[in-house]
């Protein structure tokens, strides 16, 4: 992401490589490279490793590769003050607006979730329901959707995911436990379409065609609302979740939901409501960013670094326990994964599949939107939808594609409603296959793909109408 380098003010001394042809067999041995990632991505489980370290196994050799071949703009940098700096090829490579956004927002939710205030909202919203299955469907859905809006996709499924469990299990309703952990885990990954900041594909893409937060929400709240009411709508039909009709039946369950107590996860009132005021400060900072004095240079990632070291004020002389809960395995994945595409730029591989994406677009604003949607969907439901979204973001940026353009959306809907095809195409379906498992309830791969697909199917449409009609 050789563009937030620029936009820093340091400036490359050698920019030579970047007009020099680069042969075709130098293309074709980096394009495999690429391909060994993404299958080594998609077998994570089997290989018995992180991301990270698979990310960053095929970063060292990419790196080698193209400074043997004379590919990299290796040499000393300018900055704005005539300073010549030494910097290492790799530094720029790496896109740390959206690093910073990752590390500073998972940290700020880190803290304020030991406010005890999720917990709390999903407690009394139990209570709320009276126990009435098909309520309580609808309720956890639109939290689910919530949740993974201003938290993450993750953590989202594991909150409720988790409290689902312990509320069918007490009302009895043992049986229904895997509609609603399915239907939850489908959930998240449209919650995940509602902010700018609620999937790590919104970040790479909205930032890259430069959406600003309010844009993004006013484009996909609509989409959002329409896909998570049918997606609820289907689960209780498909999954036979009803209403309580018998008087008995109700008042016996709205007694089993009344013994809930939301204030068990609060250790103290001031805690819980400091982390209330400052997640509405945190979304209402993050949505005006742009246009904050000062702020809107500096950028979303400095908005949620500055939130997380705030709130870790809280937890001061423990804030280590919280940097070991970080997931840096996934900030490690992430920078391997920029340094990998940058080289891919370097040796005209994102090149090479721009020009096949290019037959794509001229099929003009509606054929070429949605299979661009589609393909994206496809493609994100086989492997992570994270290395996708870099490269066709990086890709549309280089074919020139203007902010307002639907290609765009196309990516960003298709990458994140993708995950909702097979178990391994989002990590929050994965985690809620992982509970599911834990319950000792029956899904194979097959069995999720095969319960999952007509659900990902409407969306996916939806989605192809929605990005056409309204975005085209």
């Amino acid at each position: 992401m050789m563009q937030t380098f620029l936009n820093t003010g340091l400036i490359t001394a050698q920019a030579t490589h970047a007009a020099e042809p680069v042969p075709l067999a130098v293309t074709v041995m980096f394009s495999l490279l690429l391909l060994g990632l993404i299958a080594a991505l998609a077998l994570e489980e089997q290989l018995h490793a992180k991301k990270s370290v698979i990310a960053g196994c095929f970063a060292f050799v990419s790196l080698f590769a193209a400074d043997a071949l004379d590919l990299l703009p290796i040499g000393s940098v300018t900055n704005v003050f005539g300073e010549v700096v030494e910097l290492p090829v790799y530094i720029p490579a790496i896109d740390w607006n959206v690093i910073a956004i990752i590390l500073g927002a998972s940290l700020f939710v880190d803290v304020t979730s030991r406010s005890g205030l999720f917990t709390w909202i999903a407690i009394r919203l139990t209570k709320i329901s009276a126990g009435d299955p098909r309520r309580l469907l609808f309720y956890y859905g639109v939290l689910t959707v919530l949740f993974s809006a201003v938290l993450n996709n993750v953590t989202a499924m594991i909150i409720v995911g988790s409290l689902t469990g312990v509320s069918l299990n007490k009302l009895g309703r043992r049986d229904k436990l895997l509609g609603f952990l399915l239907v939850e885990g489908l959930l998240t990954n449209i919650g995940g379409l509602l902010t700018l900041i609620s999937s790590v594909p919104n970040i790479i893409v909205g930032t890259a065609a430069d959406i600003s937060f309010i844009r993004f929400f006013l484009v996909t709240s609509p989409f959002v609302v329409i896909a998570t009411t049918i997606t609820l709508m289907m689960g209780a039909r498909l999954f036979a979740i009803h209403s309580l009709v018998d008087e008995e039946e109700r008042q016996e369950a709205a007694r089993l939901v009344a013994d809930f107590d939301e204030n068990d996860g609060i250790e103290s009132p001031f805690f819980f409501w400091f982390g209330a005021i400052m997640m509405v400060l945190f979304i209402l900072t993050i949505a005006t960013t742009s246009v904050l004095p000062y702020i809107s240079e500096l950028g979303m990632g400095y908005v949620a670094m500055a939130f997380g070291l705030i709130v870790l004020i809280r937890y001061k002389a423990v804030a280590d326990e919280f940097y070991k809960a970080l997931d840096w395995d996934l900030l490690g994945f992430f920078m391997a994964l920029f340094i990998v595409i940058d080289v891919m730029e370097h040796a005209h591989v994102l090149d090479l599949i721009g020009r096949g994406i290019v037959p794509i677009i001229e099929l003009g604003a509606t054929m070429g939107t949605g299979l661009m949607l589609v393909v994206s969907a496809v493609a994100s439901s086989v492997t992570d939808n994270i290395p996708l979204a870099a490269m066709l973001a990086k890709i549309l940026s280089g074919l020139g594609t203007s902010s307002d353009s639907s290609l765009w959306w196309a990516v960003i809907f298709g990458a994140n409603l993708g995950g909702n095809i097979t178990p391994i195409g989002s990590a929050s379906t994965l985690v809620a296959v992982t509970i599911i498992h834990r319950y000792k309830l029956p899904l194979s791969f097959a069995g999720f793909v095969k319960k999952a697909l007509p659900y990902a199917a409407i969306q996916i449409f939806l989605a192809v109408v929605y990005v056409l009609l309204f975005l085209g």
